[in-house]
């Protein structure tokens, strides 16, 4: 039995399934299928008997192509990679396309959010993943950056595009659980603060002349996200400007652009 747990359980890591004859469904039509339960449901909404009834078919036609519900995912989130478009090196600036890429991941995982809780589970080595990894390392390599530097750079830029969907999606399901909107919420937690203000006087100051709880959720959200990202891509120009050469006695503090 093919282990579902760790990187060696992945469908992209098996050989090709043994089979004969053709088979009555195509593997996009299955993924997409697929992809239109989890969007709906989540993955406790998928199961094959319940894709098989969706696609009018019966299991051997979902078996020719996946052995079981965990490489349909991990089919499911390769086709959700497919998405996100980044720019080849010479059609933008290097901060323009990287940008481009963040805001394309941001954007597929508020789309599909239950991608998030898959990530990291299996290796994301489909087409599509593959596809994307090596667009941005011609992107990252066009700017500047060579050898481990340019891993650690993608790898921050993708850690805040995953990072702001997944608080996104989190504020977006704890809304829907609760029936009411943001404007009732922070009526609701509003008493609770102003009780707390005489023993937090800084945030208290903070909050009555910024009014965050008066904002709309989704504009707070995609502000913080802008703003981390062009502070990222400000730290990263800067590195690449001082030639990314170690701060003198490791003290990145003392580093001037």
């Amino acid at each position: 039995m093919r282990s579902s747990e760790g990187f060696t359980g992945s469908v992209w890591l098996r050989p090709p399934r043994a089979q004969t004859g053709q088979p009555a469904l195509s593997r996009e039509q299955i993924v997409r299928a697929a992809m239109e339960l989890l969007d709906a449901e989540g993955p406790s909404g998928l199961s094959m008997r319940r894709l098989g009834t969706k696609l009018g078919s019966g299991a051997t036609s979902l078996y020719w192509h996946v052995a079981n519900k965990d490489e349909l995912l991990e089919l499911a989130v390769d086709e959700v990679l497919g998405e996100i478009y980044v720019p080849e090196p010479g059609d933008t600036t290097w901060r323009v396309g990287a940008s481009i890429s963040a805001n394309g991941m941001r954007a597929a995982l508020l789309r599909h959010p239950w991608v998030i809780g898959l990530l990291g589970l299996h290796p994301t080595l489909g087409p599509n993943a593959m596809r994307l990894g090596e667009r941005l390392v011609a992107l990252f390599t066009a700017a500047g950056f060579t050898g481990m530097p340019l891993s650690h750079a993608t790898a921050l830029l993708n850690s805040h595009a995953i990072g702001s969907a997944t608080s996104e999606a989190a504020v977006r399901s704890a809304l829907k659980r609760t029936g009411k909107t943001w404007e009732e919420v922070a009526q609701d937690v509003e008493p609770y603060l102003e009780r707390l203000a005489p023993d937090n006087p800084n945030y208290e100051k903070w909050r009555q002349e910024t009014g965050p709880m008066r904002k709309d959720p989704d504009q707070v959200l995609d502000e913080t996200y802008a703003f981390g990202l062009e502070r990222l891509l400000d730290g990263l120009e800067m590195w690449l400007r001082d030639d990314g050469a170690p701060a003198a006695d490791g003290d990145i503090g003392d580093r001037r652009g």
